[in-house]
């Protein structure tokens, strides 16, 4: 891998990270036009620069949460972030060789219905009926919040996006777009966090390996991410998903037009 291709690879993690079009459909269709096969090693250590991006952009807020926590007593936001964190975890963590080898995971047609479906739900979100109004993610059910959970365990699929899923459904379980795109990166974080570790913990070896590379790549997601988070945090309190429903049904289309010529 060239430093071009490093750099390509971490903004595009960065950039499809955080804006919900889906960060696994994009990387993998980025290698395409590689021309190279799929290191899900390069693209799982790159997520390092987007964590540190969501560290930075919401580090107000995670000093609150843990002010609530040992200062307050007032476990709340945090209960719920855990309880949507585990079922992507636990799925993450029990099936992660079989993510990674899998046909299924790193198929573009999967990608193309994934794409579109989502796509067409965030067209629609607005018209769905959703429950009760809530002001932020502290005020979530534990219900609420596991149901948010399990669609970010559906993210595991690749065209899905975390964030897309995430956001839909905080949505439907009633928050407002922009406190529906604050929970769902406030959620991520459990996530990001045990993927890092992982990383450093066995993949170590390979970290030495590319780590000039990876350095390039990490940066480039890191300030590729910072912007885009900026960017939604900031559009979605005052617009909807439907923008974003629209390209991930464009691209779609683009995508079946390349694999039929092929």
């Amino acid at each position: 891998m060239n430093v071009f291709e490093a750099i390509f690879l971490g903004l595009v993690q960065g950039l499809s990270e955080f804006i919900p079009i889906s960060s696994s459909g994009h990387l993998v269709v980025a290698q395409a036009l590689l021309g190279k096969s799929s290191d899900h090693l390069f693209l799982e250590a790159i997520n390092m620069g987007t964590f540190v991006a969501l560290l930075i952009y919401f580090a107000p807020k995670i000093i609150v949460i843990l002010k609530d926590i040992f200062v307050g007593k007032n476990y709340t936001l945090a209960r719920n972030i855990i309880l949507t964190s585990i079922p992507a975890g636990l799925v993450g963590y029990l099936a992660a060789d079989y993510i990674d080898n899998s046909p299924f995971f790193g198929s573009l047609w999967v990608i193309v219905v994934t794409l579109t479906l989502v796509g067409i739900v965030m067209i629609v979100l607005e018209k769905l009926p959703k429950l009760t109004p809530v002001s932020d993610g502290s005020k979530l059910s534990p219900l609420r919040s596991l149901l948010v959970g399990l669609a970010q365990m559906c993210a595991l699929i690749p065209g899905v996006s975390r964030s897309g899923a995430t956001i839909v459904t905080g949505r439907l379980v009633g928050l407002s777009p922009k406190e529906a795109a604050e929970y769902s990166f406030l959620a991520s974080l459990p996530i990001m966090l045990g993927v890092t570790i992982k990383t450093i913990l066995h993949d170590h070896d390979y970290l030495a390996a590319h780590a000039s590379m990876l350095i390039v790549g990490n940066l480039a997601a890191l300030i590729s991410g910072l912007l885009a988070v900026r960017f939604l945090m900031k559009y979605l309190s005052s617009h909807d998903l439907k923008l974003f429903g629209w390209y991930r049904i464009g691209l779609a289309a683009v995508l079946v037009g390349v694999l039929l010529l092929h």
